[in-house]
């Protein structure tokens, strides 16, 4: 296709683009991964790391919408009490406002135990969901498998 050609030939890679357990399990790896770190343009990471590790590219930058608007409050201050406990400091109660202030004022305050907080929750849960699609796949082929020897037996 001549309107991708100036993406490179990576663009081509059947991983990035078929569902198969490995390509599918690394794309939930990604995604959830990136859905937890707490800067804009995880979209960027999440596409760098699919194409990088040949994961499905369209399943990893959808599943970074895990975080959006309506769960970032819940999932960042989960992962900020995870950062506090992990480096034994006391929970701050901060109120969050968007400004240059807040930023200034408060994240300082608040900035290591919650980076440590995204990286060890986005760990966990893309290590979650990378073995819980395989496991998934793995029983759904055998269930497959069995379901087929029963009716060759019939």
């Amino acid at each position: 296709m001549r309107s991708l050609r100036s993406l490179g030939d990576w663009i081509y890679e059947p991983n990035l683009w078929h569902i198969n357990r490995t390509s599918t399990a690394m794309a939930f790896a990604i995604g959830l991964s990136c859905a937890m770190i707490p800067v804009p343009g995880q979209i960027f990471i999440a596409v760098l790391l699919a194409v990088r590790l040949k994961a499905n590219l369209p399943l990893s930058v959808t599943l970074i919408f895990v975080t959006n608007p309506l769960t970032m409050p819940v999932i960042y201050y989960a992962a900020y009490k995870l950062g506090a406990q992990l480096l034994n400091t006391p929970i701050i109660d901060v109120e969050f406002a968007i400004s240059w202030e807040w930023l200034r004022d408060s994240l300082g305050a608040i900035w290591a135990p919650f980076l440590l907080g995204c990286t060890v929750l986005g760990i966990s849960v893309g290590a979650m969901g990378y073995l819980f699609i395989s496991a998934l796949w793995r029983w759904r082929v055998s269930r497959d498998w069995h379901r087929r020897r029963l009716r060759r037996k019939t």
